[in-house]
């Protein structure tokens, strides 16, 4: 009897993590990809502007000091990330046209009130 007692439990496991895992969805999505997807909301670049992002992005992405996951990192370093974000979203505008200007700066704005920052 012990071996159905095994199996039913598998077959119970197994029929019960899907449920578990969609009551508790992952957290939602964060990072340099949301990131760009916020800014760049109803901005439609051409491939030269795109190509200018990808770059002033991954210039950026390699000066970003690295986190160890569970342990916050000091003033130093947060204000470090703040000044590197500064100025790519300096750079990110510059290539952009007056009007992508505008539509960026209100997805700016936006991100920045949905963190809680204001302007």
């Amino acid at each position: 009897m012990r071996p159905h007692i095994a199996i039913l439990g598998t077959a119970l496991c197994a029929i019960a993590a899907p449920r578990a895992a969609a009551q508790n969805p992952p957290p939602p999505n964060r990072g340099p990809g949301r990131r760009m997807e916020i800014l760049f909301k109803d901005i439609t670049l051409t491939p030269a502007q795109q190509a200018k992002i990808d770059s002033i992005q991954s210039h950026y992405g390699e000066q970003m000091p690295s986190f160890n996951p569970g342990s916050p990192p000091d003033s130093a370093t947060r204000e470090k990330v703040r000044a590197l974000f500064r100025h790519e979203v300096d750079d990110f505008r510059a290539v952009l046209t007056a009007d992508q200007q505008s539509t960026f700066d209100r997805n700016l704005e936006a991100m920045r009130a949905r963190r809680g920052r204001g302007s």
